[in-house]
């Protein structure tokens, strides 16, 4: 199934004979006439301006193929009237402009006062705009429901997470000591705190590899890592720091102490930055590994540096990432198959992990088509990779966006890049509204006018009595 979605990627976009002998002529390059500058395509827009440091603006392509607008979605769509222009012809809207705001705050303003129809939610605008429920769930400020903005959320097919290098000799490899030592991290390391310290609150705890929205995850309590969480009143909730410090103590390191040496245990993290964000989120990692009388000691460095201690096996723990390729549990869990190892092989397997089970299942399962079967393998997988923990799981980030009550049909889909055919704005509504938040302030004005007049009356008081002692003289 990978094909297809490789056939659908940027790259492999169809491109005429002539444009691209035309772009190759001698010369062409040095006068920036390339396909980055005047690119070719077959989409619902063409690009008329290209000015990445001030504007880009596209335009109805009068050439497109022609489409309209799905007449089936996902339950619920219909009910949020993302049906409601089943049928119609695409794409809706004639000309898009994207102008750069070198600064957030300009940019939320210029949002506010309707000159932007979409934005996102910076750290500085987060209070305004974002409150939460006491369920946890993210809702707009009264401020912003009386302007009629909408807030629409998706969790991004992507996953942060820190990785245990499983070549190493403390807190890699298959022992069972090992494996308690990293899933006792694993407890420590509360990321539902992290998402609302760091994130504002814009991410979910990661139970395995798999990001929601990919075939594979599972919901609710059968979806729970059962060796970080509990099930408890139709919810996960994070295993006490007791169970993490007892399987500690299972492992050899009682009171964070190795059992045969009395000497602590040091566990170092290699990192790259450091900045006043940076130390903010490493006095927030000590403080989690303090919780179970564990060391933490931050290695920083280098891009470059930390590259080479990760292809030669030299860290101990890291934090790494991943986004999509494509909507396949493949492109995740392809990150813990043994033979895309970094040291042996130079893959992406970052931790080095290798299970000869999980490497079966996944040679089995990469190719298949998605059903019962696939997924039969792949809760096997995951089990199996969360039992190892080669990973504290982390979480995966959730994307928030604003849009105003004339902008329409704004599904999101974060693996797409076609989506703006098939968005809708009324222009009506969006002049009225603007009329009406951006009407002048004159009382100001008024203000100053009568104070300055007010402050003319003794002058001129003065002028006039000067005036009749002067004629008296004369008299």
């Amino acid at each position: 199934p990978q094909l297809l979605y490789w056939l659908a990627m940027p790259f492999f976009a169809p491109m005429p004979w002539e444009a691209d002998r035309f772009y190759a002529q001698p010369g062409m390059a040095e006068r920036n006439l390339t396909l980055d500058w005047y690119p070719v395509g077959t989409g619902a827009y063409m690009l008329t301006e290209n000015n990445p440091n001030r504007r880009m603006v596209l335009v109805r392509n009068p050439n497109f193929h022609g489409a309209t607008y799905p007449t089936e979605g996902e339950p619920g769509d219909r009910a949020k009237g993302w049906l409601d222009d089943a049928g119609k012809p695409l794409p809706f809207i004639d000309k898009v402009i994207y102008s750069l705001e070198k600064e957030s705050i300009p940019y939320w303003n210029k949002f506010l006062q309707g000159y932007y129809d979409v934005s996102g939610v910076s750290s500085d605008s987060f209070d305004q705009a974002i409150q939460f429920t006491q369920g946890g769930e993210a809702e707009l400020t009264p401020m912003m429901k009386a302007k009629g903005i909408r807030l629409v959320t998706a969790v991004q097919a992507s996953i942060y997470y820190m990785g245990f290098n499983m070549l190493d000799p403390v807190v890699g490899g298959d022992s069972e000591r090992a494996r308690l030592l990293r899933r006792a991290i694993s407890i420590a390391v509360d990321y539902e705190e992290f998402i609302s310290i760091f994130a504002n609150g814009r991410g979910i705890p990661a139970q395995g590899p798999i990001p929601p929205g990919i075939f594979g995850y599972r919901e609710g309590r059968e979806g729970i890592n059962p060796y970080v969480y509990d099930w408890v009143d139709g919810r996960a909730r994070r295993k006490p720091i007791a169970e993490a410090k007892r399987l500690l103590a299972a492992a050899g390191y009682p009171d964070g102490r190795d059992a045969k040496t009395g000497k602590p245990l040091l566990i170092h993290l290699d990192v790259t930055g450091g900045g006043p964000e940076d130390k903010a989120r490493f006095d927030w990692l000590r403080k989690q590994f303090r919780k179970i009388d564990l060391q933490l000691v931050i290695r920083n460095t280098d891009y470059n540096r930390f590259q080479e201690k990760m292809r030669k096996g030299n860290a101990q723990l890291f934090q790494w990432g991943w986004n999509a390729d494509y909507p396949d549990p493949e492109n995740f869990l392809f990150l813990l198959y043994g033979p895309n190892g970094k040291v042996r092989r130079g893959g992406e397997n970052a931790a080095n992990y290798a299970n000869p089970e999980f490497d079966a299942l996944f040679e089995r399962m990469k190719n298949m088509d998605n059903g019962p079967e696939r997924q039969a393998l792949v809760d096997r997988m995951v089990e199996i990779a969360r039992r190892d923990a080669p990973w504290i799981w982390g979480f995966h980030p959730r994307q928030f966006t604003l849009h105003h009550a004339w902008y329409f049909n704004a599904k999101p889909n974060l693996m797409a890049h076609n989506t703006l055919m098939y968005r809708r704005i009324d222009p009506q509504l969006r002049e009225k509204l603007r009329a009406e938040w951006n009407r002048p302030v004159l009382w100001p004005l008024w203000v100053l006018l009568a104070v300055f007049v007010i402050s003319l009356v003794p002058a001129v008081l003065a002028w006039r009595r000067r005036e009749r002692a002067s004629a008296r003289e004369a008299d």
